[in-house]
């Protein structure tokens, strides 16, 4: 392993965002942390995360890290770093009115380009949390060194507006995680989706730094989507139609065929296999990933789409079947849980669904689909049958 793997392994991808972070001083730097730490690597993945989000949280922490000694979980000082400064992100956020996921997407973004940790060191002249460059107008060295200036420009930019922080991308709110933090990054194409990767570590971080990543935002700072026919309704919970199931009140057999569009890797019995014998089996890093995990069961890599909420409502009319008690085994069950992302799950039949975190954080768990109502205050929206056609 020469300098670059090792630096490579340590940032926890195959290769940085935008191959800006592998000049020797940086990776002298991160050798040594390997050798120290005897790091094994984060192993993230590139594909877009699917987030979920739930009201009433199990009072759980989230899953503890994969093991101490990574790049994404470095441990010991270094972790100490990493908090410290994850702090200080977030507070810049916050006193600009920012929400968390500003937050989140800042935390991803300083992660792939530095471990989140403040260097000194990068390709040309790149620099410090965001590794950003004085040649490219984002301020002197000594200021991009200076956490809260740097955070402070990553969120909104020069005044100019050239740089263009977060805030000056219209729409921000509403695209997925990693592509707004490439719009203020700009590496090349091919490495955009390298922030993806980190989701699950920023999340991690944010909860060991007490940092809340729910936040609203204030006073404006929602910018409007890219529909300019219309207002912007990425940032509202589905309401659907019908009327409300009395909360808690049993889900029964339904039958159903699935429209002849509705094509999975996975069939309908192979998926319910699949999520009641294996899921339970795969592990705790399924936090906050239902849609992810929904999609995985119909063996989808992802679902194409970044939240729960928004698969329901972009399914055709015709196949949501709002407030309705009746699933057939292999639907996917929605709710609204009071935050953006809402939750989804897999159809078990016999009124059963393989769900995640609810009852173990991270986990998968085979229990009633009353749960989600009972446990976490939630209200049922439907279901609808398991149709990704952004999946891939």
């Amino acid at each position: 392993m020469d300098a670059r793997d090792a630096l490579r392994i340590a940032a926890g991808a195959t290769g940085t965002a935008t191959k800006l972070k592998l000049a020797a001083p940086a990776a002298v730097l991160f050798l040594v942390f390997l050798i120290i730490l005897g790091v094994a690597g984060a192993g993230t993945n590139a594909q877009a995360a699917d987030s979920c989000g739930d009201r009433g949280q199990p009072g759980a922490d989230l899953p503890e890290p994969s093991e101490p000694g990574t790049g994404q979980n470095p441990g010991g000082s270094l972790r100490e770093q990493q908090i410290t400064n994850a702090k200080v992100i977030d507070k810049t956020a916050e006193t600009g009115g920012l929400s968390g996921q500003a937050t989140l997407i800042a935390l991803m973004t300083a992660l792939q380009e530095s471990t989140l940790l403040n260097i000194q060191h990068g390709d040309r002249d790149s620099i410090g949390l965001f590794q950003q460059r004085p040649s490219q107008g984002w301020g002197t060295r000594q200021q991009i060194l200076n956490p809260e200036y740097s955070s402070k420009m990553f969120f909104f930019g020069a005044d100019s507006g050239s740089p263009r922080g977060l805030a000056d991308i219209l729409g921000w709110e509403s695209l997925p995680l990693w592509k707004a933090a490439a719009a203020v990054q700009h590496p090349a194409k091919e490495y955009e989706q390298l922030y993806a990767g980190q989701e699950g570590a920023a999340r991690q971080i944010a909860s060991e730094a007490g940092i809340n990543l729910l936040r609203q935002g204030r006073g404006g700072s929602q910018l409007p989507g890219p529909d300019a026919n219309g207002p912007d309704e990425s940032q509202e919970c589905y309401t659907g139609g019908g009327t409300p199931g009395k909360p808690g009140a049993p889900f029964h057999d339904g039958a159903a065929d699935w429209p002849s569009v509705v094509k999975n890797p996975r069939s309908t019995a192979d998926a319910i296999a699949w999520a009641e014998e294996t899921a339970p089996g795969t592990g705790k890093q399924w936090y906050q990933l239902c849609l992810a995990f929904v999609a995985k069961t119909y063996g989808w890599s992802y679902s194409g789409v970044q939240y729960a909420i928004d698969h329901y409502r972009q399914m055709p009319p015709t196949m949501k079947h709002d407030k309705d008690r009746n699933p057939p085994p292999g639907a996917l069950m929605y709710w609204d849980t009071g935050h953006r992302a809402g939750h989804v799950a897999v159809y078990l039949g016999n009124g059963k669904i393989a769900s995640n975190d609810i009852g173990r954080p991270g986990y998968i768990d085979v229990v009633p689909a009353t749960d989600i109502e009972k446990k976490w205050g939630a209200t049922y929206l439907g279901w609808a049958p398991p149709y990704f056609p952004k999946g891939g």
